[in-house]
């Protein structure tokens, strides 16, 4: 398991019954950016690859 995977597993365990808009995401990415400068270029790969994970199917 990596590191990553109990964040992820805390989401859903918190919020995996809500529905979330993509603005809503997208604001609470710019939030997390603006407090840890240091993730920007992760934050922007996630969101790159997000955008475009249907394109690519």
């Amino acid at each position: 398991m990596y590191a990553t995977d109990r964040g992820i597993e805390e989401l859903v365990e918190r919020r995996g019954d809500e529905q979330v808009s993509v603005e809503w995401l997208a604001e609470r990415l710019r939030v997390f950016v603006d407090l840890n400068p240091a993730f920007e270029d992760a934050v922007e790969r996630v969101a790159s690859f997000l955008a475009r994970d249907d394109a690519d199917a």
